[in-house]
C-alpha cells in the first residue's frame, strides 16, 4: 500500500517537473522528434544497489553500470552497433543480456536475417563473451541464440535452447547448459526432435518438461516428465496453437498457461502430473492478459493486462494495490513497470502521456526519484493532449481510438491524418507517440483507429478481422474520418493516411480505392501486393509453417483463389490513383521487403502518377536504428503535408 508519504512524494516530483522552465519555441525542430532517447534498457540489481542501462551517444553504445550506494561508474562496455533487447541482472557482478543485430547468412534466399545472441558480462573484471557461439558445438545455419530458460541454484549454470548438428547432418532443436563461470562448449541435457518448441526447467536446473508443435500434422502437445519417465499431459489439435505456455509458478509443479475465456486471454495453470486446468485467474471485467510478469527462471509473479494503459495484477494483493495508487498518481499518463528489485522496494518506472513525454522515476523506499527523460528537448508545455475515444463502424461495431489535437488550436476545421496502426493484429498505446505528435505540432489532428483485428480488446474483437483486409478493416479507417469530421471538427477536404507496415498497406489502398476522401497517403514499410508478399512468406518459412499458414488464414478467410487476393491488392488498382504518394522503405527490412515499395513505385511512375519513393539504409522494419532515419522520414512527411494538404 502506497503510504501519504509516498503520495506526497510523488506529488512533489510531479510539481518539480511542472515547474522545469517553459520551453521558448512552439515549434520544437525535426530532431527534437526523431531524436531517439540516448539512455533506456534500465535494470536495477536483486539487492538494489546497482543501478545498470545502455547509453547512445556520440556513435558510441555502451551498456553501463552504476553504484546506487555512491553514485559512482562501476562498470561500462562498448556493445558498438549491437542492439539489447533483454537484460538481466543474475547477481551484483554479472550481468546476461539478450543482443540483436544484423549479419550476413549466405545459406538464406535473402542473404541476409536477424540475429539474436546472449551475453554474459561480469563487470569487476570487465569480460564479455557470448553464451553460444555457432559453430562452437552449435549449428551454424540458425539465427535465435538468445532465449533464456532459466538458471541453475548456484546461478553458476545457464539453460538455453539451441540448434545442434554438424554440417552433415539434420540439426536438432537441444536443450542446453551453459557455464556462466567459464567459456566452455555447451553441455546437451536434452536432444529435441522436429517437433520441439521449447522446454521448461525448474531452479535446480532439471527438465520437467517440454513443448512440441507439428505444423504440417496440426498438433500441439506437452510431455511431463513424471517418476523418471516422459507422460503426454497436453494435446490438441490445430493448425494455430491456441494455447500459450509462457512460464512456471513458483513451486515448478505446474505451467502457466494463456489462453481464451469469456473472449479474452487469461491466464491458468496446468498440473505437470496429469495435464488438469486450474479455474482461470486474474480475470478482470473487460480486460484479458497482454503478458506475464516472470524472472529469469521464468517463474510467473504476476500479469499485466492488455489496453491503451498498462495496467497490472499480481499474486501478492499489497503489491497489487501499491501499483494501482502508484499509477492513480498520474492519471493522464501510462505508467509502466520497468524493472524491480528482489523484494519491489525498489521500482523503475517509467512516465509518458498528457504531462510527460517519458520519464524514467525510481521509487525508492518510499522516495521518488527523477532519473532521466526520454525527449529533453519536448517539455510539458510541448505536449500536444491526446484522448481514448470511441466510434461506431458503418455496421455498428464500436471502434476505440486516440485523438492527438494540437495544444495551440486555431479556430476553424483541422487537417486530420488518419495514422493506422501495424500489425495488423497490434495496438496503439496511450503514450508519447513521437510521430502523432510531431504531426500535431505541426498543426494537423491525428487519429488512430484500432479497427477490427487489432489486439488488446479482446479475441472477439481481433478475430472480427479475420477474411477483412481490403474490406471491413478498411472501412472502418474511413469511418474514423466521418468521426473525426462531424464530432471533432476536422477538415473533409484535406484528410491525409500516413501508415507504417499494415497502416501502409491501408494508406495504398485509400489512395486506390477511396481518392475522394484522402487527399494524400504515405505508406512507411508497407505492403502493395498480397500475392507476392504470402510467396515470400511461403519461401521465407515454408508453406505448412504456422506463421504463413496464420497469414493465409487472416488474409483469405472468405477468399477462394490468388485472383481475389490480387482484387485486395493495391498494386493491381493503378489506374485508380489520383492523390500524391509518398513511399519510404527500409532496405534491411525483413517483415516487408523493400520490393513491396520498388515495385509499386515503379508501376505508379510508368502511370504517370505522383510518386516518390524513398530508401533508407541500415534500417531495419521498425526505423529504429539511428536518429537521421527517422529525421528524413519526419522532415519528409512535413514537407509532403504542406505541399498536398
Amino acid at each position: 500500500m502506497v503510504s501519504k508519504k509516498t503520495c506526497f512524494l510523488f506529488t512533489a516530483l510531479f510539481i518539480i517537473f511542472a515547474a522545469l522552465p517553459l520551453k521558448a519555441a512552439i515549434t520544437p525542430p525535426v530532431a527534437a522528434y526523431s531524436y531517439l532517447p540516448e539512455t533506456d534498457m534500465f535494470r536495477i540489481s536483486p539487492d538494489a544497489k546497482y543501478l545498470a542501462f545502455r547509453h547512445a551517444k556520440n556513435g558510441q553504445n555502451r551498456y553501463v553500470v552504476n553504484s546506487l550506494e555512491t553514485g559512482k561508474r562501476a562498470g561500462s562496455i562498448n556493445i558498438g552497433d549491437l542492439d539489447p533487447k533483454d537484460i538481466y541482472f543474475i547477481d551484483n557482478n554479472r550481468i546476461i543480456f539478450v543482443v540483436s543485430e544484423f549479419r550476413n547468412f549466405l545459406d538464406y534466399i535473402d542473404g541476409k536475417d536477424h540475429y539474436s545472441s546472449a551475453y554474459i558480462y561480469e563487470i569487476k573484471s570487465g569480460e564479455v563473451r557470448p553464451l553460444l557461439v555457432p559453430g562452437y558445438g552449435i549449428y551454424k545455419g540458425q539465427t535465435g541464440l538468445g532465449r533464456l530458460l532459466g538458471l541453475s541454484e548456484d546461478k553458476n549454470y545457464a539453460y538455453m535452447p539451441a540448434y545442434v548438428g554438424g554440417a552433415f547432418e539434420d540439426p536438432t532443436y537441444n536443450l542446453l547448459q551453459i557455464d556462466l563461470t567459464k567459456k566452455r562448449k555447451p553441455k546437451t541435457i536434452e536432444r529435441g526432435t522436429y517437433d520441439t518448441r521449447d522446454y521448461f526447467v525448474n531452479n535446480k536446473g532439471e527438465l520437467i518438461a517440454r513443448e512440441q508443435f507439428n505444423s504440417q500434422k496440426g498438433v500441439h502437445s506437452i510431455e511431463a516428465l513424471v517418476d523418471g519417465e516422459w507422460k503426454l499431459i497436453f494435446y490438441d489439435q490445430t493448425r494455430l496453437r491456441s494455447h500459450a505456455f509462457v512460464g512456471l509458478t513458483p513451486d515448478f509443479k505446474s505451467l502457466v498457461v494463456l489462453r481464451a475465456h469469456n473472449d479474452r486471454r487469461t491466464y491458468y495453470t496446468m498440473s505437470l502430473h496429469d495435464g488438469t486446468f486450474s479455474q482461470p485467474r486474474f480475470v478482470k471485467a473487460g480486460k484479458g492478459v497482454s503478458h506475464v510478469m516472470s524472472n529469469a527462471q521464468r517463474v510467473v509473479y504476476g500479469v499485466a493486462y492488455e489496453g491503451f494503459k498498462p495496467t497490472y495484477e499480481f499474486f501478492d494483493a499489497n503489491l497489487s494495490k501499491n501499483i494501482r495508487n502508484i499509477q492513480k498518481q498520474f492519471p493522464q499518463n501510462s505508467v509502466r513497470i520497468v524493472d524491480h528489485s528482489q523484494d519491489w522496494k525498489h521500482i523503475i518506472l517509467h512516465i509518458e502521456g498528457n504531462e510527460f513525454a517519458g520519464d524514467y522515476v525510481l521509487l525508492s523506499n518510499g522516495k521518488a526519484q527523477h532519473i532521466v527523460a526520454d525527449r529533453p528537448q519536448i517539455g510539458m508545455d510541448l505536449i500536444n493532449p491526446v484522448s481514448i475515444l470511441f466510434y461506431n463502424a458503418s455496421d455498428g461495431l464500436k471502434i476505440p481510438t486516440l485523438l492527438t489535437r494540437p495544444k495551440h488550436e486555431k479556430s476553424g476545421k483541422r487537417p486530420l491524418i488518419v495514422m493506422p496502426h501495424g500489425g495488423p493484429r497490434s495496438h496503439d498505446t496511450f503514450g508519447f507517440d513521437y510521430m502523432a505528435q510531431f504531426l500535431a505540432n505541426r498543426g494537423y489532428m491525428v487519429i488512430q483507429p484500432q479497427f477490427r483485428g487489432s489486439s488488446g480488446f479482446g479475441f472477439r474483437f481481433a478475430n472480427k478481422g479475420y477474411g477483412e483486409w481490403g474490406q471491413k478493416m478498411q472501412s472502418d479507417l474511413n469511418d474514423a474520418v466521418n468521426f473525426a469530421v462531424t464530432k471533432h471538427n476536422a477538415d473533409p477536404e484535406r484528410v491525409c493516411m500516413v501508415g507504417w507496415s499494415y497502416g501502409g498497406y491501408a494508406a495504398l489502398l485509400g489512395a486506390a480505392l477511396n481518392s475522394d476522401i484522402y487527399r494524400c497517403v504515405v505508406s512507411i514499410n508497407g505492403v502493395s501486393d498480397l500475392v507476392e508478399m504470402l510467396s515470400y512468406l511461403e519461401e521465407r518459412h515454408g508453406e505448412d509453417h504456422e506463421i504463413t499458414y496464420y497469414w493465409k488464414s487472416t488474409i483469405t478467410k472468405h477468399i477462394s483463389s490468388e485472383k481475389e487476393v490480387a482484387k485486395i491488392s493495391p498494386i493491381n488498382h493503378i489506374e485508380n490513383f489520383n492523390v500524391p504518394v509518398l513511399l519510404f522503405h527500409a532496405k534491411d527490412d525483413l517483415i516487408v521487403p523493400p520490393v513491396q515499395s520498388e515495385n509499386i513505385y515503379d508501376a505508379l511512375l510508368d502511370a504517370g502518377k505522383k510518386v516518390e519513393l524513398i530508401q533508407l539504409d541500415q534500417e531495419g522494419h521498425s526505423i529504429n536504428n539511428n536518429n537521421a532515419s527517422r529525421f528524413v522520414v519526419l522532415k519528409k512527411i512535413e514537407s509532403f503535408l504542406k505541399q498536398h494538404l
